[in-house]
C-alpha cells in the first residue's frame, strides 16, 4: 500500500494514514511533513475518485478506509461533485519551510 515506511510498522503506518486522510477531508487543508503529505495525497486522490463514481459500493469502499462517517458524507456530497469535470490532480502540495525542532521539510496539502 505504501512506498514510504515513515519509521513505523505496518499497522501504525496504516492508522496514521487513515487518521490524516480523515482529518484532511474534514478540514480540506492539512499541514504536515513532506513524506507524510505525499502518502496522504495518494490515498486522498483515490478517495476523491471513489466519490466521483458515487454509488453504494464506492461509499462502502471509502468507509473501509476513512474513519469518520461525517468525512465520507462530506467527501461524497461536497468534494466529489466539485471535481466532477476534473480528470485527476485534486490536491496540491505547497512547501512551507523546515520544522524548527528537527529540520523536517513541512508542506501544506490542500484541495485544488
Amino acid at each position: 500500500m505504501s512506498n514510504r515506511k515513515l519509521s513505523r510498522d505496518a499497522s501504525q503506518r496504516k492508522a496514521l494514514l487513515r487518521n490524516l486522510t480523515t482529518s484532511f477531508f474534514l478540514a480540506e487543508r492539512i499541514e504536515t511533513t513532506e513524506a507524510r503529505a505525499k502518502e496522504i495525497q495518494r490515498s486522498a486522490e483515490r478517495m476523491i475518485t471513489l466519490a466521483k463514481k458515487g454509488g453504494l459500493h464506492a461509499r462502502r469502499q471509502a468507509l473501509s478506509f476513512i474513519l469518520d462517517e461525517d468525512a465520507v458524507k462530506k467527501l461524497f456530497d461536497i468534494i466529489g461533485p466539485r471535481f466532477e469535470d476534473r480528470a485527476g490532480g485534486y490536491t496540491r502540495l505547497v512547501k512551507k519551510g523546515y520544522r524548527q525542532g528537527d529540520g523536517a521539510p513541512m508542506v501544506v496539502l490542500e484541495l485544488v
